[in-house]
């Protein structure tokens, strides 16, 4: 396995990353250089205008998905028993850290940021975590159901996602929002994963479209690089061309996830 460089240290950023957020390259970043320094201050006009995209595109998205989206609910009623919508409870984006109130008096029980509940076709049998908790999913899960694995692959359990964006709990594009329980165990575990919390959380990313779905920590050491360099270069042509990425990636399997 490649060695993941450690970005616990602070280091010099080097001119590879002081390239304008218009020229955002899709590409792994720099070995041994640390991508975090701050999450990039948009403007609230350029926050409205990327508020008001992500508006259209979860419309747009939802309108085109719905002859899909009725196909899916139907395979997942009828191939197994239990609900057809799973809704789960995520970390969403930390505004006092981000705001800088970080040292103000919190929630009794803070949990990194807001939580929601995100909302996806089920793709596991109803009690696949009566035994387990809550663990990562494997990519021959036994607790799968008869299609979870054909709509993990096309990232079909997604689309109700579009409702979270609609809402205000996410955005098309940003890092992907986590269980608060594992969320807990990431942040002690790696340097600087909670930083990822400054923006809101995504449906795809950067790190969704350049590598595969997490199976160990090493694994989310590597995204957390994409997703750290996402934070210094946001903008909304960088959120277009990851949008764009997006689609050989999930339908013809090109790249990550």
């Amino acid at each position: 396995m490649t060695a993941i460089p450690n970005i616990s240290r602070p280091m010099p950023v080097t001119g590879h990353y002081r390239r304008s957020s218009a020229r955002l390259r899709l590409i792994e970043p720099a070995p041994r250089t640390v991508v975090f320094a701050a999450a990039r201050e948009l403007s609230p006009a350029h926050e409205a205008a990327r508020r008001l995209v992500n508006i259209a595109a979860a419309l747009l998205g939802l309108v085109l998905a719905a002859p899909i989206m009725l196909l899916v609910a139907i395979a997942v009623k009828v191939t197994s028993p239990g609900p057809i919508i799973y809704s789960q409870v995520r970390v969403g984006q930390d505004r006092r850290r981000r705001t800088g109130r970080a040292g103000t008096p919190r929630r009794a029980n803070d949990l990194g940021g807001r939580p929601f509940r995100i909302y996806k076709f089920r793709t596991m049998r109803a009690d696949a975590e009566k035994a387990s908790g809550a663990v990562w999913a494997s990519q021959n899960d036994p607790r799968l159901s008869p299609i979870g694995g054909f709509l993990r692959k096309y990232r079909l359990d997604e689309l109700p996602q579009l409702l979270n964006v609609l809402k205000g709990d996410m955005n098309i594009v940003g890092p992907r929002p986590e269980r608060p329980s594992i969320f807990q165990q990431l942040s002690q575990s790696i340097p600087q994963y909670e930083a990822r919390q400054l923006v809101k959380p995504g449906i795809t990313g950067l790190a969704q479209v350049s590598q595969q779905y997490d199976q160990c920590l090493d694994d989310v050491r590597n995204k957390l690089r994409y997703d750290l360099e996402y934070l210094r270069q946001q903008s909304l042509w960088a959120d277009m061309q990851i949008m764009v990425k997006t689609v050989p990636v999930v339908l013809l399997r090109k790249g990550g996830w």
